[in-house]
């Protein structure tokens, strides 16, 4: 016999904490402008079909539009805090193509000293095939000490082609034992869409959980059943504000998160030249000799190399046209300049974005927008 639908049945089901199984957000049927919100009408019949989404993700999984919703960096980091007091394993995806980006400062403090951390290193697909794995490796075991961060493992996977999705699930049933197993990870790396897979490997439902490029897609925990009685949850990402996807329109993510294998690409450069990166950040070779560059970036987006002396009023000119995509227009789109001197081989990382690979021996600086970070790292590659 089938339930009626009636408004005080969709009602005791709001008040039993019904949630959204797109982002996690609890369900309301009150305040278009908060998380969770559907109404009432669509609500009786999402019920009914036993697909509960929300507006937001409704509409982002059918129309791919994203809606503002009222949760702050802390709520986000609140919630994250809450994995501290439970036994659990600890699964901590990172983006292989921005692993600085990737990094949750603190996190053994948010996750709990005891509780060990499984380090998966997701979109390794978007490197170069070439690309020593162990000597990948050994560069990730490098950056998280540098975090405070012990792992007990890395893996290395791609979450959007999966070629060793059951190899990763018996290292995390082998590597919880008994325990619950917290998703965690900074918005985009992929929680959302390696947390499908694993739901499409053992029940062959698709996309259960909302993904998307916008930022902050999960807005609470999801949880899972496991076959023994615990359970998989997937967390909502932390927003890194200093990341290049939040001074982008919409529109224009595609230049910043890559889809495809990244193609290098090498050029010669003089002192006092000037590499653009779309209309989103600059690279100015100061001085040093002659050196070659290896750049690291989405293969759609536009490199255009001018001289130095030229470069603020090239920009001004061709910023949004020649130079695209731009910032997002505020009060001021200018680039903010960050200055260093290089002392062994090392990657310029923006923020977001990609890199550009450097040689020992120079004066570099990086511009980006503000807010975005540039700063200096090992050389990955």
């Amino acid at each position: 016999m089938t339930t009626e639908i009636t408004d005080e049945y969709v009602q005791e089901q709001l008040n039993d904490g019904l949630r959204c199984i797109g982002c996690g957000a609890i369900m309301q049927v009150v305040d278009s402008e908060k998380a969770g919100y559907l109404p009432l009408s669509a609500l009786k019949k999402s019920i009914e079909s036993e697909e509960l989404l929300c507006r937001r993700c409704f509409r982002l999984r059918h129309y791919n539009e994203i809606q503002p919703v009222e949760l702050t960096d802390d709520d986000f980091a609140n919630l994250l805090h809450q994995i501290s007091d439970s036994r659990a394993l600890i699964v901590y995806v990172i983006d292989v193509f921005d692993v600085t980006g990737s990094e949750i400062s603190g996190l053994p403090r948010f996750v709990g000293q005891n509780n060990p951390i499984l380090v998966v290193a997701n979109k390794v697909d978007l490197l170069p095939k070439l690309l020593n794995k162990n000597r990948l490796k050994n560069w990730l075991q490098s950056e998280l000490k540098s975090q405070g961060i012990k792992p007990i493992d890395i893996f290395l996977t791609s979450a959007t082609h999966p070629q060793n999705l059951d190899d990763l699930l018996d290292v995390i049933d082998a590597s919880r034992q008994g325990r619950d197993v917290y998703v965690v990870g900074v918005t985009n790396v992929g929680k959302s869409t390696l947390i499908n897979q694993i739901i499409k490997s053992g029940t062959g439902v698709q996309n259960l959980i909302t993904t998307s490029r916008f930022p902050g897609t999960t807005l609470d925990r999801i949880e899972i059943p496991l076959a023994d009685g615990k359970q998989l949850i997937d967390t909502p990402g932390i927003i890194k504000r200093d990341q290049i996807a939040h001074v982008l329109a919409d529109k224009d993510l595609k230049y910043a998160l890559p889809k495809n294998e990244i193609k290098p690409r090498i050029y010669q450069l003089n002192p006092e030249q000037t590499i653009f990166i779309g209309g989103l950040a600059r690279f100015d070779f100061e001085s040093g000799e002659r050196i070659s560059i290896t750049a690291y970036f989405e293969n759609n987006l536009n490199l255009h190399r001018t001289k130095l002396s030229k470069a603020d009023d090239f920009y001004t000119k061709h910023a949004g046209e020649l130079l695209t995509p731009s910032p997002k227009i505020t009060d001021t789109t200018e680039l903010v300049k960050h200055e260093f001197n290089i002392t062994e081989k090392s990657d310029v990382v923006f923020a977001g974005l990609g890199w550009i690979s450097i040689p020992a021996g120079v004066k570099v600086s990086g511009w980006a927008p503000q807010g975005v970070s540039v700063l200096i790292r090992k050389a990955m590659i």
